[in-house]
């Protein structure tokens, strides 16, 4: 790393920056806080001078979405960037995207919620990235960042993926990690494909052309109720290889733990703290952190409650992953769940006591 730039930048910076080195076509947002530092530096760096990177600012959320509908369309690397009110604006578009397949970046710097909320950090669209938050039996590829470099290296790692399985994917960002500066080290420029390039390596895409290949028809509308199953019943078989290959996660001084915190995004931050203050209290605690939150680790779950007395799941929400925890483990051990509401940051000490009072 000692030849590699390294900058000091906003997780959202981070987001803009990586979008333009890893060869994005194009952008399609609007303005919303704590996001909105993302289409400021994509405006300010000017990459259509550069890369030929479109940059648009769209009328609305809705419009947005159907923008990057329509890029991805024509295999095109497209993405949005918006939080949580203008991602729930989003979701009609998005459950179109899932149910023709197409593969795009969807950004969502959360914020606390419900309605207009606060402007704030949260962690209370997990259920939403998560579940399908639109209409329809669909996933998205999530993808949680911890740290500003994170969201720097899960732009590129979310576009593999989303043209991997002809799928959305979806950076579900906090405010916190959008807002905070930390070192990054950016990653290398990638060119651009040529639309040849993008003809061989999307056979499925539109060219919207008369002559030559013959244009593609991309839609999510079936009307035979026979044929629209044998489609929902390919896209579910894809979502099982995708749970099957696409799991990732991070541990956290698990190997002699007595409990475990499970947490992803800054919440995570925080356990690694807490988890320092309640090792130094004789408490044999450690971490696990969905790094993948769909595909979810529940694999990874279910061992960990084979070795472990308690767990804790901790959200910057009201207990929305406990769900998915609880499901993993079946009962095997206790399962607690700890968050903070409103825009408030849990307190490493505060977690600690929770620890001691929960199991």
């Amino acid at each position: 790393m000692a030849d590699q730039e390294i900058t000091l930048m906003k997780g959202n910076e981070a987001i803009a920056h990586a979008a333009i080195r890893c060869g994005c076509d194009g952008y399609f947002g609007y303005p919303i806080t704590p996001q909105s530092e993302v289409l400021e530096t994509l405006a300010e760096q000017k990459p259509w001078e550069t890369t030929g990177m479109v940059v648009l600012q769209a009328e609305s959320e809705v419009s947005s979405i159907n923008m990057v509908y329509g890029g991805a369309s024509t295999g095109k690397k497209v993405m949005t960037s918006s939080s949580s009110p203008g991602v729930s604006l989003m979701q009609e578009g998005i459950s179109y995207m899932a149910g023709a397949e197409l593969p795009a970046l969807i950004v969502n710097v959360m914020r606390g919620g419900p309605g207009l909320g606060t402007i704030q950090p949260s962690q209370s669209d997990y259920f939403q990235a998560c579940k399908g938050g639109g209409h329809g039996d669909y996933h998205l590829i999530v993808l949680a960042p911890a740290s500003v470099q994170e969201m720097a290296d899960f732009v590129d790692l979310a576009f593999t993926l989303a043209f991997r399985y002809r799928n959305p994917a979806m950076i579900l960002a906090d405010g916190a990690i959008g807002q905070m500066m930390e070192k990054v080290v950016l990653p290398p420029f990638k060119p651009r494909r040529t639309e040849e390039e993008i003809i061989k390596e999307c056979p499925w895409a539109t060219t919207g052309r008369i002559g030559g290949r013959k244009p593609n028809i991309i839609t999510s509308l079936e009307l035979r109720s026979e044929e629209m199953e044998i489609i929902n019943l390919r896209i579910q078989a894809k979502y099982r290889e995708i749970e099957e290959k696409e799991v990732r996660y991070e541990e956290f001084m698990l190997d002699d733990a007595e409990y475990a915190i499970v947490a992803f995004g800054s919440a995570a931050r925080i356990a690694k703290k807490s988890i320092e203050i309640a090792r130094a209290q004789g408490i044999k605690v450690g971490l696990l952190r969905p790094i993948t939150l769909w595909p979810f680790p529940t694999k990874e779950v279910q061992a960990l409650a084979s070795r472990v007395k308690g767990i804790l799941s901790l959200e910057i929400n009201a207990g929305q992953m406990v769900e998915d925890i609880r499901l993993a483990v079946e009962g095997a051990v206790p399962v607690r769940h700890f968050g903070r509401l409103g825009g408030i940051i849990p307190d490493p000490d505060e977690v600690v006591d929770v620890l001691k009072r929960s199991f």
